[in-house]
């Protein structure tokens, strides 16, 4: 990393330069393969970072674990290799510190990208995630842009406990100058990653640990290496009429599943897949409750100020004369995650929670007032 300072690309280096105006050109004499290939997350996550690496010099990753062990979740398997110690920075263990680098070296021009080994630990670094890059480019008066991001693990694993299960979802997403994104699929990682390392602005990069294994479908399109989702666009999962399923990250699959059930019910669920968590996409949200006129949120945080929250105000806001039934929120439960397995699955959302709700949106269940 300090030999790349030493360049002074804060200016930008004329290779960088001349490889951003080749790669358009490149993209678009692509011929793409009708072919959908089969790829992991950690797999999406680890071609995403290699191409923007190999794209730009000025990408740079930083963390503990992240070289000599390949990443403690294997995302940064080869790059050590690949691009050297300058570039793959293994770190003690000090969240403040290195974050505090990183966000320097963002000042001076270069797109650290920091790795948290879970989101639960950015708590030691807080003050320069929200003190120095979300407010430094409101406070400089556009002078001074912050292109960092910060990834890693966020919500609840197995077995963890309270200390390593939080959802920073809400956290983060409050907080003007920072963009917090959560993907679900592999083409989602590979999409917002690249667009979250593009960016001129500080993105919280929220991953899953239980996704990092997960095989979804990705398209011809998605693995190419200009492929880049936009950032604040929500992404319809599957299209329904009787009542809207907003989730993110691993929820998304809870919602799914639990659209296939209320289906053999007779119910048509629609489910969005927020992917984008700060900017919301409020427009595809409530143009979907504008059809459905029901709502359920689903997420793993907290209840009080969640994510969840903050859709349901956007709707009664802006859709309320649509709404043919309260509101429904599923959330984690309001207190810090239990050890014990069989409490953990009671604090976490299942996807019969979510049939449940859609059905009490629906009239097609006993309310949970009349059964207390």
């Amino acid at each position: 990393m300090w030999g790349l300072l030493r360049q002074k690309v804060g200016a930008g280096s004329s290779s960088a330069l001349s490889m951003q105006r080749i790669r358009p050109v490149v993209s678009a004499l692509r011929n793409y393969s009708s072919a959908a290939k089969e790829m992991t997350v950690r797999e999406a996550l680890n071609s995403a970072l290699d191409e923007e690496m190999s794209a730009d010099p000025k990408v740079f990753l930083m963390g503990e674990e992240v070289g000599e062990y390949q990443g403690a979740y294997k995302i940064s398997k080869g790059l050590l290799d690949k691009y050297g110690p300058e570039r793959v920075l293994d770190t003690p263990i000090t969240e403040a510190g290195f974050t505090g680098i990183g966000v320097g070296a963002a000042y001076y021009g270069l797109k650290p990208v920091i790795e948290f080994m879970t989101f639960n630990f950015s708590m030691q670094a807080i003050d320069h995630i929200i003190n120095s890059a979300a407010k430094s480019n409101y406070m400089s008066a556009g002078q001074i842009s912050v292109p960092i991001v910060f990834r890693g693990p966020n919500g609840a694993a197995a077995g963890v406990g309270a200390q390593h299960s939080q959802c920073y979802a809400a956290w983060y997403a409050s907080c003007p100058g920072l963009k917090v994104l959560a993907p679900y699929s592999s083409e989602d990682s590979r999409g917002l990653l690249k667009a979250a390392i593009r960016d001129p602005d500080p993105v919280v990069f929220l991953e899953n640990e239980l996704l990092y294994g997960e095989s979804f479908s990705v398209s011809a399109e998605a693995l190419d290496s200009s492929f880049c989702l936009p950032i604040g666009k929500a992404k319809i999962e599957r299209e329904g009429k009787d009542v809207t399923i907003t989730a993110f990250s691993k929820m998304v699959g809870y919602a799914l599943k639990a659209a296939e059930i209320l289906e053999k019910e007779g119910i048509s669920a629609e489910v969005i897949n927020l992917r984008s968590i700060r900017p919301l996409d409020r427009s595809t949200i409530n143009a979907s409750v504008r059809k459905t006129n029901r709502l359920v949120t689903v997420e793993e945080g907290f209840p009080q100020h969640g994510v969840g929250a903050e859709i349901c105000a956007s709707v009664v806001e802006d859709s309320f004369g649509y709404l043919d039934a309260p509101v429904e929120r599923i959330t984690g439960a309001d207190v810090p995650m239990p050890y014990a397995a069989n409490l953990e699955r009671m604090a976490v959302p299942q996807v019969e929670d979510i049939v449940r709700a859609a059905k009490r949106a629906c009239y097609r269940a006993v309310p949970v007032a009349a059964t207390a």
